[in-house]
């Protein structure tokens, strides 16, 4: 296996923690949340340059922040979902182009410069996943029946769907967007073409019995690529990590440290350093992808199931006490 490739500006493991101490945390507080109880923050989303940051809610609140500057007013929020959000994700490479879902299967697409509604599908169900095709053509939306549809932001009705026979969580992409990872209510991950969806490989010659990544004693809830590409990272009800080598599909190491299921998990810019968020406990653990060690350890008031690592920095956005937080930035207070 090759030697992990390392960014300039990476920090080392050695350094890391010393380094994360220094590092600010502010908070990005929504007025028009309906309390706590019920603002629910269910995902949050960078952009593909860092500039702003999208968090929407159980209660309908969908706001793209500038995480520089925290005062509500250099915020946008997006109005129009008539549903509690379950997912929203930028295109990968438009700037300005929101996706979200909401549960009554309503995907909207989203000028954020002018806050328009660019495009709009409906009908897809109780709709809770969503992944962007690395080229920003085409997405993925998953429901609660298991079903899968691929849609162009472009056009009103979707492009195909798949039906999947198991329970099906979250879904990413390949780097190359040939394949899709998806999580499974049986502690597996399928590996399938894209965009047809077919097994890549076999545990036979036969053909029979497609491959997939058994990692878990219970559900698979999330999934994610190192942006090296080297390591793909599962998490489940479990409560562990995995981190599988790409190359071979073999488990290289498991993170057994996090308190109830992992619901997201996201990798540094650089692809050093990894972190899982879970609805149960409190505080967040930061491990070195490479070796498995934890180096570093956030307190925070409340659960935090949502984490994201900005897409060129140390700076580390999560839903703590149902409000973003952001570690690492220091935004002018206006």
């Amino acid at each position: 296996m090759a030697p992990p490739f390392r960014h300039r500006g990476s920090v080392s493991k050695e350094r890391f923690s010393t380094f994360a101490s220094t590092l600010r945390t502010q908070a990005y507080h929504d007025p028009v949340a309906r309390g706590a109880s019920s603002h629910g923050l269910r995902s949050i989303a960078w952009n593909p340059l860092g500039t702003l940051i999208a968090a929407g809610a159980a209660d309908k609140t969908l706001r793209v922040w500038n995480p520089d500057r925290a005062n509500v007013r250099w915020s946008t929020e997006l109005k129009g979902h008539a549903a509690g959000i379950e997912k929203v994700a930028f295109n990968p490479v438009k700037d300005a182009e929101l996706c979200s879902v909401s549960i009554d299967g309503v995907v909207k697409f989203w000028d954020v410069r002018t806050k328009a509604v660019i495009n709009e599908i409906k009908g897809l169900g109780e709709a809770f996943t969503l992944a962007w095709a690395p080229d920003g053509e085409s997405l993925v939306v998953g429901n609660k029946a298991d079903n899968i549809y691929v849609l162009s932001p472009t056009q009103s009705t979707p492009l195909a769907s798949h039906q999947q026979f198991v329970q099906t969580n979250q879904i990413c992409f390949c780097h190359s967007g040939n394949k899709i990872f998806v999580t499974t209510g049986e502690g597996r991950t399928k590996i399938l073409s894209y965009p047809d969806f077919e097994p890549i490989l076999y545990t036979s010659d036969a053909h029979t019995t497609p491959f997939t990544l058994n990692g878990h004693t219970s559900s698979c809830y999330s999934v994610d690529i190192q942006p090296t590409a080297r390591f793909l990272a599962t998490g489940g009800s479990d409560s562990i990590i995995a981190l599988w080598d790409t190359t071979d599909w073999h488990c290289q190491r498991t993170l057994i440290d996090m308190v109830g299921p992992v619901r997201s998990i996201s990798f540094s810019f650089d692809g050093s350093y990894i972190v899982g968020g879970s609805d149960e406990g409190r505080g967040l653990e930061i491990a070195h992808t490479e070796t498995g060690d934890y180096v570093h350890s956030i307190k925070t008031g409340s659960p935090t199931p949502m984490v994201a690592w900005h897409p060129s920095r140390y700076c580390l956005a999560y839903a703590d006490t149902d409000s973003l937080k952001i570690i690492g930035v220091d935004p002018e207070k206006k």
